[in-house]
């Protein structure tokens, strides 16, 4: 791990990031330095992490508060510069041709040897201020031909574009910054020569004024960035994560500065990368993925180091990644998130070591897992009851016995109880009058909370079960909308006051067509109507809605059966109507499942996770690369180039995708890809020594299929598909 502590100069980022939480939240002082996580005090069921912890520390840029008031200081006078786009097109065409660049390299010395230069060139209108988060003010055309031909001119031409941008960075400020400097910052921070290593000290110093801006300006860097077209926006994003992932793990370490003298480096561009990440957010749909934002450099970087600087100093000047975690790609906080649960789990079961000792009794191993004994034919109720028995055991690692059956669980049949529990639990046939949790639409399973019948006691372990399987890193063969992962986040730490309300987030009616496409369309069109809302709809403020074969009517606000609905307050009425139906009319029964989820996969890693990723975690990939699988795929007693190892890829890549995913469930106890992909299975195929009349053995724990060298194609096909089509029980050999 290196030392990466951030200097003072941006504490106040800190504070521009805390106004936005606090102004989310109704929160006062908006000079404090304190971001908004929930106090250590204000947590239950966590287990202590570290004997010194603060209060813990996220950026959270996801929401920001309307413009913020700051004083304008008086700008300065521009130079007068008319040179138009053509004009420069001209001078670079003439000058490509003859070979004499004089006029071009008069344009960019003069133009970028100071901010006031930058604004004169490049502001669409030097008589205005273009003061407001709506405009920048900046020729964007005009900018973006001047950098585009920059890097086809001589060198002494582009070495005269760096000295100018350092005559700027060394200029003394004294005072607030004007809007024409944060416009020339906007229009630096797009030069293209920041991508070579050798411009990296100057971008540097770039990003450090940039990063110690005031929470005002940044406010306005943000609004102005999401205007950057998306092929720019990702080129300025693709850079920042250069230049992060250069200066941890550079090709020439000679070519920077020791990381000693600069470790400001770092978290100055990922807080520059952070205002980007706030621009992206304001944007639906977003300029790019969010996934845009992963740097896979921090992969291979000493990641529980930094989860554990965030736990332990999170409060403090002190840099983590974890404090920016769009930054970390989903692989890398799965590992995170694997590794918090391990050590949860390694001290429940040191502590019930300890109390078995301290009692004078005998220990055992049974008593360091949370041992599931169940029967195939009575798999559901089985489960009901041992989960029930055995809710202080949930935090301790899970092993799972099939009575009558000799498999020893090493992990493959914790995947395969996982994998036909769900599918019973979830079939829409299944619990008729019992235990009815899902409907079932085309594409899938949909989450649909109205039957969700919480009053029969015996049905709560149930509710477990997704943080269950997250909690010993399993996927499951489920899909829910995505409005409840944001539920279930909503807040990622369950506070230890019961009367806050969880479960509760901020729905659209994109989150409502996910789960009710008609009536989302329905109220779509009454958004659009052209006509008299009031007089053609005859609608109010009451909403019907039917509970178990009883109509039963509910106002949207006080006194909503007489508001009527108008063209001015049907916005009003649309928002209220899907904040009924996605939060408030199902809360008692969400809030049975965000307990359930939370009682076992309680972890303030779940402080780094967007809604999207909460379901890669809990899904898995649905998407089956069998190519990926083939290269990644490791031999023991077979060479990749044997005849045998051809015959089988050839037949497998030729499956149907019902077949690719009973084979992918034969070796592995669950016909999911995890997150990282097919590689991440380590899937091996192993030569079996045995007649080639037996069929295909597989050892779901360790990912491994024993195949006998068959003598032909047509009989590995059949063998292989006799052998993966009756794939149900374990034995030993």
């Amino acid at each position: 791990g290196l030392e990466r502590g951030a200097k003072n100069q941006f504490s106040t980022f800190s504070n521009f990031i805390t106004t936005i939480n606090q102004k989310k939240e109704g929160i006062g002082n908006r000079n404090s330095p304190t971001l908004v996580i929930p106090n250590i005090k204000n947590v239950r069921d966590l287990p202590p992490i570290c004997l010194d912890v603060r209060q813990k520390q996220r950026i959270s840029i996801d929401t920001l508060p309307q413009e913020l008031k700051a004083p304008i200081p008086p700008e300065p006078s521009l130079p007068i510069r008319t040179k138009t786009v053509k004009d420069f097109q001209d001078d670079v065409e003439k000058a490509k041709s003859s070979g004499y660049w004089k006029a071009v390299h008069d344009f960019y010395s003069t133009t970028f040897d100071s901010f006031l230069e930058i604004n004169a060139a490049f502001k669409k209108d030097t008589n205005s201020p273009f003061n407001t988060i709506e405009d920048s003010g900046i020729n964007a055309k005009f900018v973006n031909v001047v950098y585009d031909a920059l890097l086809n001119t001589p060198q002494d031409v582009q070495k005269s574009v760096l000295k100018g941008i350092i005559n700027g960075l060394l200029q003394e400020w004294k005072g607030p910054r004007t809007k024409d400097d944060l416009r020339a910052y906007c229009i630096l921070l797009q030069n293209p020569q920041f991508s070579n290593t050798s411009t990296y000290v100057i971008y540097a110093h770039l990003l450090r004024q940039i990063a110690a801006l005031t929470e005002a300006d940044h406010h306005f860097l943000v609004h102005w960035s999401k205007k950057i077209s998306q092929r720019r926006f990702k080129q300025l994003v693709d850079r920042l994560l250069q230049f992060i992932s250069l200066r941890l793990f550079p090709a020439k370490p000679e070519e920077f500065p020791p990381m000693v003298k600069c470790t400001w480096w770092i978290p100055s561009a990922t807080k520059v990368l952070a205002l980007f990440n706030a621009a992206n957010s304001l944007i639906s749909p977003p300029i790019i993925s969010y996934t845009d934002f992963y740097n896979s450099t921090l992969d291979h970087i000493d990641l529980m180091e930094e989860y554990h600087n965030w736990q332990c100093y999170g409060n403090s000047h002190r840099f983590s990644f974890c404090q920016y975690p769009f930054i970390i790609s989903i692989a890398a906080k799965k590992v995170i998130i694997q590794r918090d649960s391990e050590q949860q789990m390694i001290s429940i079961a040191r502590q019930s070591l300890v109390d078995k000792v301290s009692r004078r009794q005998k220990p055992d191993m049974n008593m360091l897992f949370l041992n599931v004994k169940v029967r195939r034919t009575h798999l559901v109720s089985d489960s009901l009851d041992e989960l029930a028995r055995k809710r202080a055991d949930l935090k301790k690692k899970l092993k799972v016995t099939f009575v009558g059956e000799a498999g020893l669980d090493m992990g493959g049949l914790t995947k395969e109880w996982f994998l036909l529990l769900i599918r019973q639990i979830f079939h829409p046939d299944y619990g008729s009058g019992f235990f009815r949790v899902f409907v079932f639409r085309v594409g899938g399973f949909l989450f649909n909370f109205y039957n969700f019948l919480t009053e029969n006691i015996k049905q709560m372990p149930l509710l477990l079960l997704m943080g269950l399987a997250v909690y010993n890193s399993i996927t499951l063969d489920i899909r829910f909308p995505p409005c409840c992962y944001k539920k279930l986040l909503s807040p990622p730490i369950v506070p230890c006051d019961h009367n806050t309300l969880v479960g509760i987030c901020d729905v659209t009616l994109d989150d409502l067509f996910q789960i009710m496409p008609e009536l989302a369309h329905g109220l779509s069109e009454l958004l659009s109507y052209e006509g008299n809302v009031e007089e053609d709809f005859y609608s109010t403020f009451q909403v019907f809605q039917e509970e178990f074969g009883v109509i039963k009517s509910y106002n949207l606000k006080p006194n909503g059966d007489k508001i009527p609905v108008t063209n001015q307050n049907r916005k009003e009425y649309v928002q209220l109507y899907v904040d009924f139906l996605l939060n408030k009319s199902i809360y008692k029964q969400f809030a049975a499942f965000y307990y359930g989820f939370h009682s076992v996969c309680a972890s303030y890693a779940l402080l780094l996770l967007r809604p999207e990723e909460v379901e890669i975690l809990v899904c898995g990939s649905p998407e089956l690369d069998m190519s990926a699988l083939q290269r990644s795929t490791q031999y023991e007693g077979y060479q990749k180039t044997d005849l045998t190892i051809r015959y089988f890829w050839d037949v497998v890549l030729a499956f149907s995708l019902d077949l690719q995913k009973k084979l992918l469930h034969f070796a592995t106890g669950s016909d999911r890809v995890p997150v990282g992909g097919m590689a991440d299975l380590n899937f091996k195929i192993s030569k079996s020594e045995t007649s080639t009349n037996w069929l295909p053995v597989a050892h779901t724990c360790f990912n491994q299929l024993c195949l006998p060298p068959y003598k032909n194609k047509k009989e590995l096909k059949q063998k292989l598909i006799i052998g993966i089509s009756n794939a149900e029980g374990f034995g030993l050999e």
